[in-house]
């Protein structure tokens, strides 16, 4: 598909056909970056949605699981 640049100010813009938002899953905010001398333009992803992707899934204990059975027992010095 081609398009032209239309002049926004001192900035440029762009309109995106709304079946084409629509296909690619685009509401109202995106992500933009570039890759090489390409602009990427993509769905902005919630402000936390990968926040607990570092988390294991079950193959390995989260620190608080590989605390000692009796470690609660004793009084805590600071």
């Amino acid at each position: 598909m081609r398009t032209t640049l239309r002049k926004l100010g001192n900035s440029r813009g762009v309109l995106i056909p709304a079946a084409l938002l629509a296909e690619c899953g685009i509401t109202d905010a995106i992500e933009l970056r570039l890759e090489g001398r390409s602009i990427i333009i993509e769905p902005a992803k919630p402000s936390r949605e990968a926040w607990f992707d570092h988390r294991s899934t079950g193959g390995e204990k989260d620190a608080w699981q590989r605390l000692p059975p009796d470690a609660d027992n004793e009084d805590w010095e600071w």
